[in-house]
């Protein structure tokens, strides 16, 4: 497996969101290391997206990350209580992200199980190993990904992607999921995701 660098995530946007379906995402938490398989994923542009939180680049101490180098995360809080990680693309300046929306977990899956659920993976039943992280939010609590990780750089050895060669057999392509308030960007078909896949968000 190797490590994925700078020059993947400095492509454009679209054709990286594309490119992270199937690779592994690592998040290192003392000893163990926690992992799971890219299966779904939203992209976003501040340029011209009106669903990006940086559109019409705007700069914020929250957003400013997205306009830095990219292969860092950028994680941000939903409902108050969910974080959600994001890859910065794109060449520095740009303000751009994708959204890692599910993962299948192959890596560290008892710790997963206790971070989800607060019991042994052997306890869970079909529809909570579903569920362990197929969504932005669950996928963070699942990998203990918090604030903590805002501005990691993704080429480090803590927070970091991996290619271990697995190959995608069908992209399913979509509108993103729940940005109805983005006007003419809700119709943008920026989500991609594995097709077939029993962890891809619902």
């Amino acid at each position: 497996m190797k490590k994925l660098t700078k020059s993947f995530y400095k492509g454009d946007t679209i054709e990286v969101a594309k490119g992270l379906l199937g690779k592994i995402l690592v998040h290192k938490v003392g000893d163990a290391e926690l992992m799971g398989r890219i299966v779904e994923v939203e992209a976003y542009v501040g340029a011209v997206d009106k669903a990006c939180h940086c559109y019409n680049n705007k700069r914020t101490k929250r957003t400013e990350v997205m306009f830095g180098p990219p292969g860092h995360a950028y994680i941000y809080l939903i409902y108050g209580m969910y974080y959600c990680m994001n890859v910065v693309t794109e060449e520095e300046g740009e303000g751009a992200a994708v959204l890692i929306r599910a993962l299948e977990p192959i890596g560290g899956v008892e710790e997963i199980s206790v971070n989800r659920y607060n019991k042994p993976y052997k306890d869970l039943d079909k529809r909570q190993i579903i569920n362990l992280s197929n969504g932005p939010g669950k996928l963070c609590r699942a990998l203990n990904i918090t604030k903590n990780n805002y501005k990691d750089d993704l080429t480090g050895n803590k927070l970091y992607l991996l290619d271990d060669g697995y190959k995608v057999s069908v992209i399913g392509i979509s509108n993103r999921i729940n940005i109805d308030y983005a006007e003419e960007a809700k119709d943008f078909k920026w989500r991609f995701f594995i097709d077939g896949n029993p962890y891809v968000s619902k």
